[in-house]
């Protein structure tokens, strides 16, 4: 199995990382793994590029159209 060093990590994050594990009861290299194959997915898994974008759009979803504020703007200047 290859080993990971991460550097450099800010304090805030690592932090949450060692919560993340307790809340978890994991370890903080145990949550680290979890997390890794959560987003990169597991050994031999591959998604096709528009499941991973549909994922990745739901995630970060934050229920506004960009069209509809386009649409917004320019009727504001008219």
């Amino acid at each position: 199995m290859a080993q990971l060093i991460v550097r450099d990590v800010d304090e805030t994050t690592a932090q949450a990382l060692r919560l993340r594990a307790a809340a978890n009861g994991r370890s903080v290299e145990a949550e680290h793994r979890m997390l890794l194959r959560e987003v990169l997915g597991a050994p031999g898994q591959s998604e096709d590029f528009a499941a991973a974008a549909a994922r990745l759009r739901a995630r970060l979803d934050r229920g506004t159209d960009s069209a509809a504020l386009v649409r917004a703007g320019r009727d504001a200047r008219a």
